[in-house]
């Protein structure tokens, strides 16, 4: 029943031809969720619902898109011409590249489903084609497109993270994520994102396969250590008064470092005002990009396909002088404040009525505060340093009003300096300076202003109070 349709539906009898496995390997994802709610952080969140796609791999396993499955409490699956639900679990996420697998435990699931293998990045102007569950029909759709472009792109779902993608005019539509992207009968991308038709028609975004190899390669130990970073950024030298200025040669090598991020594997190795010539050995063109592949690609993908723990070495022009650093690569922590966050609860902390939490992209996609000392922590958190100082912003985010804590709501989104006198750098300090013995709390906030002053046994006999008039079931989560 299944063969005829899709035959109708798809002119070029080449693609017909590998049809079949595809189809009897493509996976229906439903996912019930649950969204945190980072302004009652101490609720469960709201259950919803969605879908996506998948498809089988080699070890009875699903790939699919890291945003089909981020925040699921139960997943299902199916598949086509089977009208059995199977029951589904999620062995490894990535929400920095937006991968994820899948298993189901029944084996009667995976009877007569083929593993997809892998090809290379598809060639400009070649044709692919998009397999999936879109909005609009239960079956299977197939879409083509040309790819017309291969870049760095931002991932949407983690909103901090840019990796090679892949663009082809086949619309991706809500539904289709997680569904593979075939050429030749292989499977060289992964659909994740595209334009609403506000921005765009017919745009759509592959993940190309040196991020699935990647990924698959960093899960083979049983965990996922994320993406790692040299963190700093590098500027083109196209200007002849500058290369001048910098002793370069006019050969077209070489990129400026502007900022060398503070805590980042490249602090303290790379200077600010350094000259970037070679990466592994490959030479760097006064853009930015290097010979990969046989083709002009990023410098940054050279890192993007090293692990925790490797090593990557620059030929550096400082000062006149060549020389060569090596940098052990790690994950670039300050960036993920900034990042949005999945499967995680909303850490926070109550105390006198004064919630607590720290600034995180969540936090500030919820709360949405005017505050512009608040905004600037969030924004420059990186780039200015201030990750040093404050490992953690802690911020009160709300006051439940009650007597204990009259007059305080004008504090609100004030940003936790210290607690009677103790340095607060994240909420487990906080939670520590305030279960420290006294008469009064004095919590200073950053800026000028009077600082915030509880009586300990007037917060000890409201407590109770609090609890119930405001449904917190707990009043702190302090570990994700």
């Amino acid at each position: 029943m299944f063969r005829p349709i899709l035959a109708a539906l798809i002119a070029a009898a080449p693609l017909i031809a590998w049809t079949a496995p595809v189809a009897d390997s493509l996976v229906r994802i439903e996912v019930t969720s649950q969204e945190p709610d980072y302004r009652r952080p101490w609720t469960g969140g709201t259950i919803g619902g969605g879908s996506g796609s998948g498809f089988v791999i080699d070890g009875k396993r699903i790939l699919t898109n890291a945003h089909v499955v981020s925040n699921g409490r139960f997943l299902s699956v199916s598949r086509e011409g089977d009208p059995a639900v199977y029951p589904a679990r999620v062995l490894h996420v990535a929400h920095d590249c937006d991968l994820a697998l899948v298993t189901v435990d029944d084996p009667k699931f995976f009877r007569g489903a083929v593993p997809l293998e892998f090809g290379g990045t598809p060639a400009i102007e070649s044709t692919v084609s998009v397999f999936g569950y879109p909005i609009g029909g239960d079956r299977l759709s197939v879409t083509r497109g040309i790819v017309s472009r291969i870049d760095f792109q931002p991932y949407s779902h983690s909103g901090v993270d840019s990796h090679l993608t892949v663009q082809i005019d086949a619309a991706i539509n809500p539904g289709n994520s997680g569904g593979p992207v075939l050429q030749d009968g292989k499977v060289v991308g992964v659909a994740f994102q595209g334009y609403s038709g506000e921005v765009a028609q017919n745009v759509g975004y592959m993940i190309p396969t040196p991020v699935i190899r990647r990924f698959l390669k960093d899960v083979e130990d049983g965990h996922y250590d994320h993406y790692v970073d040299i963190s700093l950024s590098y500027h083109p030298t196209h200007n002849p008064a500058l290369r001048a200025a910098l002793g370069l040669k006019d050969d077209d090598t070489g990129v400026y470092v502007g900022t060398v991020y503070a805590g980042g594997a490249s602090d303290g190795l790379i200077h600010e005002g350094d000259v970037l010539l070679a990466i592994d050995g490959l030479p760097i063109s006064s853009d930015g990009t290097v010979p990969i592949d046989g083709a002009p690609t990023e410098m940054a993908e050279v890192v993007e396909r090293k692990f925790k723990g490797d090593k990557v070495a620059f030929d550096v022009l400082r000062d006149g002088k060549t020389l060569k650093v090596e940098i052990p690569l790690e994950r670039a922590w300050p960036f993920a404040m900034q990042a949005n966050a999945y499967d995680v609860k909303p850490r926070f902390l109550v105390h006198g009525g004064l919630v607590f939490q720290p600034l995180d992209a969540n936090f500030l996609k919820a709360h949405e505060p005017d505050d512009l000392r608040l905004r600037y922590m969030f924004g420059h958190y990186v780039s200015h340093s201030l990750n040093i100082d404050h490992p953690e912003i802690v911020v009160l985010s709300n006051v439940l009003a009650d007597p204990v804590n009259a007059h305080i709501s004008d504090f609100r989104y004030g940003i936790v300096e210290e607690v009677n006198g103790k340095p607060v750098r994240n909420l487990e300090d906080l939670a520590a300076a305030l279960e420290v013995p006294g008469e009064f709390t004095v919590i200073k906030l950053l800026g000028p202003g009077r600082p915030i002053v509880l009586e300990r046994a007037a917060v000890e006999a409201a407590r109770d109070r609090i609890r119930q008039r405001y449904g917190l079931a707990s009043e702190r989560t302090l570990k994700p």
